[in-house]
């Protein structure tokens, strides 16, 4: 948290048209490839899907290749927290499936994540994926011009310990633009009051990783999915965000899934969240 914000990219006019543009198509992307998860298909046929997406789009995966990383999106199962590889897995009835869509479109990246429930889910699965989405929106009130990140972090963690929740501390989000991953580093946890302070013109990629039971992970042999140690479910929703001089623009913009949180935990079906 020790960032100089000098040292934390910011953009203007043609350049913010760029990451929206890119975020938009993201979004776009996310929701399409959502909307396919349902019982019976596999995770691989779900990642094809959007790798013809993005050619449809005229854009390609900002993660595939990335660190020699197999797959055109991110997609976890269950206890599965993220980085999950699309193969042979057939998708059943009360699985939650983390769906991360990262594009890169005329230079710029578009990044965003959200947590599909599956059929029956079970209740307390459904209060993990509510209680996570909130801490987004919570942590994105703080993403203004002049405040602290680490305020903004602190947030994330402060909703969700309420619930007995944890938040995942290996895995992180960060800054984005021309790059995946830019500065800043922003985690799910902080020090209220801690440098660096935000600038209009930032954009951050705000993600919550949030476990059922234990904050602790571990990494299969493939060398890329994170599971928790205790195979709890793990919930997972990412926007990017764009500081401005009045209130935060999210740039990944859809509709919640769960509108009243976890007052009422059923949640809107995918396709109505454009």
């Amino acid at each position: 948290m020790g960032l100089l914000s000098s040292k934390i990219p910011v953009r203007h006019g043609a350049q913010q048209q760029g990451i929206r543009t890119a975020c938009q198509m993201a979004r776009d992307i996310l929701l399409k490839t959502a909307a396919q998860v349902r019982p019976g298909i596999t995770t691989g046929e779900v990642d094809r899907f959007a790798a013809a997406e993005m050619r449809a789009y005229g854009c390609k995966s900002a993660f595939l290749g990335y660190r020699k990383f197999p797959g055109h999106i991110c997609i976890s199962v269950n206890e599965e927290v993220v980085h999950g590889i699309g193969g042979p897995r057939v998708i059943q009835d009360g699985d939650v499936v983390k769906i991360d869509v990262g594009i890169e479109y005329q230079g710029w990246i578009g990044d965003n994540a959200l947590t599909v429930p599956v059929g029956n889910v079970a209740r307390e699965t459904l209060h993990l994926l509510a209680a996570t989405e909130e801490a987004l929106h919570v942590a994105i009130k703080h993403a203004r011009d002049g405040w602290m990140l680490g305020d903004l972090c602190h947030s994330v963690e402060d909703h969700v310990t309420r619930y007995g929740y944890t938040v995942v501390r290996e895995f992180v989000g960060h800054g984005v633009g021309r790059k995946l991953h830019e500065e800043p580093q922003v985690p799910n946890y902080g020090v209220k009051g801690a440098r660096p302070r935000l600038k209009s013109g930032m954009t951050l990629a705000i993600e919550p990783m949030i476990n059922f039971g234990t904050e602790k992970t571990r990494v299969l042999s493939d060398k890329w999915t994170v599971i928790t140690l205790d195979r709890k479910p793990s919930a997972h929703y990412e926007h990017v965000v764009l500081i401005t001089e009045k209130d935060p623009e999210v740039l990944t913009m859809r509709k919640r899934m769960f509108p009243k949180g976890v007052e009422d935990l059923t949640p809107l079906p995918v396709e109505s969240l454009a």
